[in-house]
């Protein structure tokens, strides 16, 4: 009989439970040891701000096409109020693209800040149409002499502010895109003061 006897146990002892005690003693070991603070990390941590940038936006993320047409609709309506109260308030951020930009203030301003045989055009149209109308020849002959001199003053008048609208454009502003700004500014003098938009940020004798 040997001196030392050997346990069942340790001889019968399965090699699954050994393996899986040294794997907890190492996981053990591991979660307990202090990290060096110097080590680099797996990825850089995110700002504060950041990490609650991407929240909202994955909270935001419509989850289903109809969720995504009406947010749509709510931001197109959103900024059609705002182009609206541009319109109204002459603030540059929010106008539509016609309308932004230096030069096209300029236009907008020169125009605004004068008397145009233009604006005046729709309602003497409404007066010559009207005396057209009377059946009496002296009359329709006044109308249409009437409709030719309203014309031919329109012109005269929208060529000289054509020239000096230009000639302001490039003294102040050489180095801007200047295409579209004349016509832009002679369609806004066929309007009436009181229905231009953006409105009228001058006043009339004021220089732009």
């Amino acid at each position: 009989m040997p001196p030392h006897p050997v346990p069942l146990g340790f001889v019968f002892r399965s090699r699954a439970k050994d393996e899986k005690a040294h794997a907890d003693k190492a996981s053990m070991t591991d979660s307990t040891q202090t990290r060096d603070p110097q080590a680099p990390k797996g990825r850089p941590t995110p700002k504060r701000s950041e990490a609650q940038g991407q929240r909202r936006s994955v909270a935001n993320t419509p989850t289903n096409r109809k969720e995504a047409a009406k947010r749509q609709r709510s931001d197109r309506r959103a900024q059609m109020e705002k182009q609206r109260q541009a319109l109204a308030s002459g603030d540059e951020r929010y106008l539509p693209a016609r309308d932004k930009g230096p030069v096209r203030k300029l236009a907008r301003d020169f125009i605004d800040s004068r008397f145009c045989i233009a604006e005046f055009f729709l309602p003497m149209a409404v007066v010559i149409l009207v005396l057209s109308m009377v059946r009496i020849a002296q009359l329709q002959n006044v109308a249409l002499l009437l409709w030719l001199f309203v014309i031919v003053l329109i012109i005269a008048d929208s060529i000289g502010i054509a020239i000096r609208l230009k000639k302001q454009i490039n003294a102040r502003f050489p180095d801007e895109p200047k295409r579209g700004a004349v016509a832009y500014a002679l369609m806004r003098s066929l309007q009436m003061r009181r229905l231009r938009l953006p409105k009228p940020q001058v006043k009339r004798g004021e220089r732009p």
